[in-house]
């Protein structure tokens, strides 16, 4: 018999148990969000207008992922509900492309180049899809997703907007963007220019001013020097020789300071680019942004530079204040950024001593506690086991009894018998009513399936076991004789090997 065939007469118009990954798992979309989550989701998302930070745990397979997603979609209907306290929600769950930057800017061995990671270079991601995602509210540009929704703008006009912002924030929203702004098809200065002037910041005007002067007095030098080879000494004016000195001064003076502020923000954008290696910037786009603010613009901004030694660390906490205090202005109280899936990068391909390299420089207490923002870190257990042989003084600089620790993403059958029914239910036709048991025969009872999805542990292999069961019961019937109602033998059968693999895999002896 089919498996399309036994679904369809239960009135189930798809599998619920095939997806493994909640990210491509179009069931998981449609369960209710104020039922789906983990009973550990209230104490990882925390008050969600008071954004904290939280430290999870767990093996693969066990929601951390399907965790990040129904905390995002909590935050964007919190943020409609309550128009005057949004949290900013910021996805960072792709290194890739960071450790990509990385590696082309190091040019060193993969190994070498993780032993190098920083805190800052986590920062300066942080920033990055986060700086990125607020000039996106602004230009109306990005493709937001459930997974990683926009930030809204107060709905205002863009004058009432630009009162809000006034103009210091106006200038650290153009720094930011300067530094810090990477959509997908790269910065460019006719971005920076378009939120320029979205926002009404005009550009200084001493340096086109100064080029334009130099132009002219050069001009104005020629024509007077020729004036004075053609003319004879005695019909010279008595000003021309004078004035060709001063025309002369006056474009060197004008040319020269020209000069000078291009190849200081030339030097400034080198030493920033060499600082801030994980963010995707073109030197020649970042010296015409910085050309865009006055010397004195720029000496009051924290910006990262390569000899700025532990200024330029502290910087990133700066600009991550600043940019806090920009979204304060409209209207949020503060920022959220989830940060998944840092085992899966090609570099890091889920090696333990790999992973701790990356994520170790996260275990800051001044990083995870900054005033306003909230990181919610889902990590895989492997290093949680690691986490026990760090020495005291680690422990003292993490300080992640404050941190809203959960050692283990764990299940019970219970739990995974709710969440299997309520994916069951929203597979269904319109007006069917159906429970999980009423899949099995009446030897087959709701506390028998309990026990066996608790051997399962988790989501991923609870759905891998229903898949098998309905799969395998299909395998022995015939379709001349179909039959509706999965034998507990099947069940058996199937809960005996699965429970064998998932203990297999616990002990390290095989895949997931």
């Amino acid at each position: 018999m089919q498996v399309d065939t036994f679904l369809a007469h239960h009135g189930i118009r798809e599998n619920p148990f095939a997806a493994e990954e909640a990210r491509l798992d179009p069931v998981f979309n449609r369960l209710p969000r104020d039922q789906a989550g983990h009973p550990e989701l209230p104490k990882v998302l925390g008050q969600i207008d008071r954004p904290s930070t939280a430290v999870v745990f767990g093996e693969k397979g066990t929601g951390k992922t399907a965790l990040r997603l129904h905390m995002a979609h909590l935050i964007d209907k919190h943020n409609q509900e309550h128009p005057t306290r949004r949290v900013a929600c910021v996805a960072y769950d792709d290194l890739n492309p960071v450790l990509d930057r990385l590696l082309r800017h190091h040019r060193q061995k993969p190994e070498r180049l993780l032993e190098k990671f920083r805190l800052e270079d986590h920062q300066d991601a942080m920033l990055a899809a986060s700086v990125t995602k607020l000039v996106d509210a602004f230009l109306d540009a990005g493709q937001p997703t459930p997974a990683n929704p926009p930030i809204r703008l107060p709905d205002e006009d863009r004058r009432a907007i630009r009162r809000r912002l006034g103009s210091a924030g106006r200038r650290d929203l153009l720094v930011l963007a300067a530094l810090y702004d990477a959509p997908p098809g790269g910065a460019t200065i006719e971005r920076f220019t378009k939120l320029r002037k979205r926002i009404g910041q005009s550009a200084g005007l001493l340096l086109p001013l100064a080029y334009v002067a130099a132009v002219l007095l050069a001009i104005v030098a020629g024509t007077l020097g020729i004036a004075t080879a053609v003319l004879d000494p005695i019909d010279r004016p008595w000003w021309l020789i004078p004035g060709l000195g001063l025309a002369i001064a006056g474009a060197a003076a004008a040319g020269g300071w020209w000069l000078w502020r291009h190849a200081k923000c030339w030097w400034l954008s080198r030493s920033i680019r060499r600082e801030t290696p994980g963010v995707e910037r073109h030197l020649g786009t970042l010296r015409r942004a910085l050309t865009t603010f006055s010397a004195g613009e720029l000496a009051a901004e924290p910006l990262p530079t390569a000899d700025g030694g532990e200024l330029a660390s502290d910087a990133r906490y700066q600009l991550t204040r600043r940019l806090i205090e920009l979204l304060e202005r409209l209207d949020h109280v503060g920022l959220v950024i989830l940060v998944d899936r840092l085992d899966e990068p090609t570099l890091i391909s889920g090696e333990p001593e790999r992973m701790k390299a990356v994520v170790w420089p996260l275990f800051d207490n001044k990083f995870l506690k900054q005033d306003g923002l909230g990181l919610k870190l889902l990590l895989p257990i492997e290093l949680r086991f690691m986490l026990n042989k760090e020495d005291p003084d680690f422990f003292q600089r993490a300080r992640l009894d404050k941190q809203s620790l959960i050692d283990r993403l764990a299940w019970s059958g219970t739990t995974l018998y709710d969440l299997c029914s309520r994916r069951m239910k929203a597979c269904l036709d319109t007006g069917t009513d159906l429970s999980l048991t009423d899949l099995f025969a009446d030897d087959v009872d709701r506390q028998l399936l309990i026990d066996a999805l608790g051997q399962m542990q988790q989501p991923r292999d609870a759905f891998k076991f229903l898949y098998r069961v309905i799969r395998e019961h299909c395998r022995l019937v015939p379709e001349e004789a179909p039959q509706y109602q999965i034998a507990r033998l099947t069940l058996e059968s199937v809960r005996q090997e699965e429970a064998r693999r998932v203990d297999e895999f616990f002990r390290g002896f095989a895949p997931a």
